[in-house]
């Protein structure tokens, strides 16, 4: 289905709500989605909306364990697919626990396994409406989505609020350079949705000098840091990039900026969402003065309400309303925020998060390693990619590593690369000093 609306988009609404009640689907239900991008997806959505029941959007890329760890973790009581994924599909859990959400997205967290977050609706319909006025949606938009439906990016920081402003929506099943230059040329969409990897693919491929991208009046851009070379690349080709930041418990616009300011501050992120604050903290609890680095902190209706079935986690994430991103940042004189570096060790990698502590998991029963830590490597393609720091008991293999890894993780989360040390370093505490391991892979 192309460049459908709201009103194309009912009738399959209709449909999925008679099959979820059909299946016994109630208020407080959880019910998965695995499969490529499809209206069926947001069809879900929808009918979950209108019955009460939560949408989990499932991450084709994940491994079986992974996915089957989501699924018992959530309790799904009903699973559906989309069109095939190659993926192993997991098999629903239903737990008799009932959630308030309407979406709960799962993202990796620091212990190495993901915490689901959940977003209520009047957190998505907040989200929404900071998405229309960030980039300005009308009934008269066409959004080109590329980026996948499973992350809060490719849903709801343009798809969804498309939808609920009137605009229409193109899915492609998955991002590939040629088919997003042909569908930008043939269908004309107004806006369309990137990560930094994406970009770079489109900038480095033959038909970006020549390709009709003239339709687009802006491109929102985010994930991660996005390079100034990828963003002077499309304000050439007179397309502003709007940059986004934000996460899955922000539902995920916090801060963002509009096409003006895109084009007057770029590498800045922005400023706070119209519906959400933000601001700079001190690691005293104090605010920052401008121009000093601290911990970016967002509060707002778009925030989570917590994690699903993680108390303590939850706890620890929000204080006061406030949600502690993990990440630092800076503001200006003139308001502006800068993201600066990630307080957490999170590596992200072609859109997709990657937490070293859940490689290091796999890491900790592979025989023969004595130490072991995981660090972000710099990469022109991909932004990062994870890189194994290891101390090994003579004559170990570094295949054992290799095989270890498969089957068990996602293939983008496999370690590009192995640096064996005589010893990790470590400060005086014990604690593994992050930049040093950093600087000991930056050229490998």
């Amino acid at each position: 289905m192309q460049g459908f609306d709201l009103p194309a988009l009912t009738p399959l609404i209709e449909a999925e709500e008679a099959l979820l009640r059909g299946e016994g689907i109630r208020a407080g239900d959880r019910v998965g989605w695995i499969g490529l991008n499809d209206p069926g997806m947001l069809a879900c959505l929808f009918a979950c909306e209108r019955i009460g029941a939560v949408l989990v959007p499932l991450n084709w890329r994940l491994a079986a364990e992974e996915l089957q760890w989501i699924a018992a973790d959530a309790g799904l009581a009903l699973l559906r697919e989309g069109p095939e994924s190659g993926a192993v599909t997991p098999h629903a859990m239903p737990s008799p626990a009932p959630c308030a959400a309407l979406l709960i997205g799962y993202t990796s967290g620091t212990t190495g396994r993901p915490k689901g977050a959940m977003l209520s609706r009047a957190a998505l319909h907040a989200n929404a409406e900071n998405a229309r006025r960030l980039f300005a949606l009308t009934p008269e938009d066409h959004v080109l989505t590329v980026l996948p439906l499973f992350h809060v990016g490719g849903l709801n920081i343009q798809t969804v609020p498309a939808l609920l402003a009137g605009a229409r929506v193109t899915l492609l099943p998955k991002f590939d350079p040629e088919g997003f230059f042909d569908a930008v040329e043939r269908l004309r969409p107004t806006l369309t949705l990137l990560v930094p990897a994406v970009m770079t693919a489109l900038v480095r491929h033959p038909r970006w000098a020549s390709a009709d991208l003239s339709s687009l009046r802006a491109i929102g851009a985010g994930s991660s840091e996005v390079p100034l070379p990828l963003i002077e690349a499309f304000h050439a080709r007179g397309i502003p990039v709007q940059q986004v930041y934000g996460m899955t418990e922000t539902s995920p616009i916090a801060i963002a900026q509009t096409r003006d300011e895109a084009l007057a501050a770029p590498g800045s992120i922005g400023t706070a969402a119209p519906l959400c604050e933000a601001r700079i903290v001190l690691p005293d609890g104090t605010g920052a003065p401008s121009g000093t680095p601290g911990e970016i902190e967002i509060r707002g209706a778009n925030v989570m309400t917590g994690y699903w079935a993680r108390p303590d986690a939850t706890a620890e994430a929000l204080h006061e309303g406030w949600f502690r991103t993990g990440d630092i940042g800076l503001q200006d004189e003139a308001g502006r925020f800068w993201f600066t570096d990630r307080l957490k060790r999170v590596i992200i990698s072609g859109g997709e998060n990657i937490y070293p502590a859940e490689l290091e998991r796999v890491l900790a029963e592979v025989p023969g390693l004595t130490e072991y830590a995981i660090i972000g490597r710099p990469d022109p393609r991909w932004g990062e990619v994870p890189v194994a720091v290891i101390v090994a008991e003579p004559g170990f293999n570094e295949a054992a590593i290799t095989a270890r890894f498969e089957a068990r993780l996602a293939r983008f989360k496999h370690p590009r690369a192995i640096l064996r040390v005589p010893a990790l370093p470590r400060t005086a505490l014990g604690k593994v000093q992050v930049e040093k391991l950093r600087a000991l892979t930056a050229g490998g």
